[in-house]
């Protein structure tokens, strides 16, 4: 923990740099839009979320204490722009004949597993769509009260004309023109109901096939895909809170309806922060299943695919992440990622050897100026690859102490391993692939351990010993005491 140090990040909205100052005086809020788990997790998303958990880590290593919130969508926006179309959810759970709260579940456990490989912190409330209807409900009543909402065959649209007219300006953290947005507003199904094309859907009236659907004032439907991250954005941090982030392609028109309900609802500026995340490209080129490049975690760590020469562990994969800011496209391809793996591997062979530094009476390194000059990186709007750029400046002091070209003393030694540790592990999220290993190797063997002890409880003695034995060919046995089964590697 860092005492009385002053943080700057960039302001998106303001467009300047300026000391970070919470607006809570008990906790930093932070709110970062989930997934909607309609299909496994892409590399993209895991870019953002990754970036978001160096925040998260960083404003801990600060000593702040930080209420992080991230969503899961699990109602389903719909295809289009959440006026029209079929829900992503409903959609999915019809062509593999299963309930759609069967596909959340199912895509909300890959969406945690893949998070957890690659050492991304839960945050500290994961709220629910459907878990919110409720509160959503309620909103829509007081936009309709206060005049920025109205009723349309069953359906409720948020007034973007009246929200205007009131002093406030739809388009603001975009810096779009309302004029533009009218001329440019595509003929979707259910613009006749709307007062003007630009309205957006706060609910909407269910038809007969729609599966997801709910009860309301208005009509058997389900909410509009912006609501649920004002509602649960505010219910969690209040209603004026200090960062909200998430991918670029959120800024129009997600981000900015969650102002505009905000506003409309509350009357106040609902985030100080305003954080986004930059594209993950692969080879140079936007990835699509249609042109086949295109690579998802699994495969990016299984090296089962057919553009990388082999599999990468994902302290490499987020080590090659984090070499770029988040505000900066990434272009994934092999040589990159070879040439993390490398860098990774530098970095964290010297970090292991610190324990071996030899001590002298005298420092001739200055410590603290490489501390402070790591802070300041981190500083500047969470500046990752500019850390790492810092990180190797202290291998090669590592390194040039080992050769016997500088010198360090055993207090500036005990330092220099504090923080290496806190940038490294702390702030970066990076762990040691064998200390990993070791991690996955006990999870998988308590999975091996419960499905022998299911064997034996059914009096499967051949499923048991099968089990047993075929660990033993690979040097790891089993032992059965009173206290259960433990193993050990020979």
């Amino acid at each position: 923990m860092v005492e009385n140090h002053n943080l700057k990040i960039y302001n998106s909205l303001q467009g300047e740099k300026e000391k970070f100052e919470s607006i809570h005086p008990e906790f930093v809020g932070m709110y970062v839009c989930g997934p909607t788990v309609y299909s496994h997790v892409h590399l993209g998303n895991v870019r953002t979320f990754m970036s978001f958990d160096v925040v998260f880590r960083y404003l801990k290593h600060l000593g702040y204490k930080v209420r992080y919130v991230r969503n899961i969508t699990d109602v389903g926006h719909l295809e289009s722009d959440a006026d029209t179309g079929e829900d992503k959810i409903s959609k999915k759970a019809r062509l593999e004949q299963l309930e759609p709260m069967e596909i959340v579940q199912q895509y909300s456990n890959d969406f945690h597993q893949v998070l957890n490989q690659f050492n991304c912190i839960p945050p500290s409330v994961e709220p629910t769509a459907t878990g919110h209807l409720i509160e959503q409900i309620e909103c829509i009543k007081t936009l309709l009260d206060k005049g920025f909402a109205y009723e349309s065959n069953g359906s409720v649209y948020f007034d973007v004309k009246k929200y205007n007219a009131e002093g406030y300006h739809y388009g603001e953290l975009s810096k779009r023109d309302i004029d533009d947005l009218i001329a440019n507003t595509r003929t979707l199904d259910g613009q006749s109901e709307k007062k003007n094309p630009q309205d957006f859907a706060l609910w909407k009236k269910a038809s007969p096939e729609h599966i997801m659907r709910w009860p309301s004032p208005w009509s058997d439907g389900f909410p509009g895909w912006h609501l649920e991250c004002s509602v649960m954005s505010t219910k969690y941090l209040g209603e004026r809170f200090d960062i909200h982030g998430g991918g670029m392609d959120l800024k129009f028109p997600h981000h900015e309806c969650e102002i505009a309900q905000a506003k409309g609802a509350n009357g106040v500026e609902p985030v100080n922060y305003w954080m986004h995340t930059n594209m993950l490209i692969m080879n140079g080129q936007k990835m699509s299943k249609s042109t086949g490049n295109i690579v998802n975690p699994k495969e990016l760590i299984s090296g089962d695919n057919n553009i990388f020469e082999k599999g990468f562990h994902p302290m490499v994969i987020r080590f090659f992440m984090l070499q770029a800011h988040y505000r900066s496209v990434l272009d994934l391809s092999n040589d990159a990622v070879i040439a993390a793996e490398k860098g990774y591997n530098r970095l964290m062979d010297a970090y292991h050897s610190m324990d071996d530094l030899p001590v002298s009476e005298k420092s001739t390194v200055d410590i603290q100026v490489w501390i402070d000059n790591s802070h300041a990186k981190m500083d500047d709007d969470f500046n990752t690859p500019m850390l790492i750029a810092e990180l190797f400046d202290g291998v090669k002091m590592i390194q040039a102490i080992h050769d016997g070209k500088q010198a360090i003393n055993e207090h500036d030694k005990q330092r220099f391993k504090i923080y290496m540790k806190a940038f490294i592990e702390d702030v970066l999220g990076l762990e040691s692939i064998e200390n990993q290993n070791i991690e996955q190797l006990d999870a998988a063997m308590q999975l091996l351990i419960e499905m022998r002890k299911k064997a034996r409880d059914n009096k499967d003695w051949a499923t048991s010993d099968e089990i047993r034995d075929k660990l033993a060919e690979k040097g790891i046995i089993l032992k059965d005491g009173k206290d259960g089964t433990t193993f050990s590697l020979t």
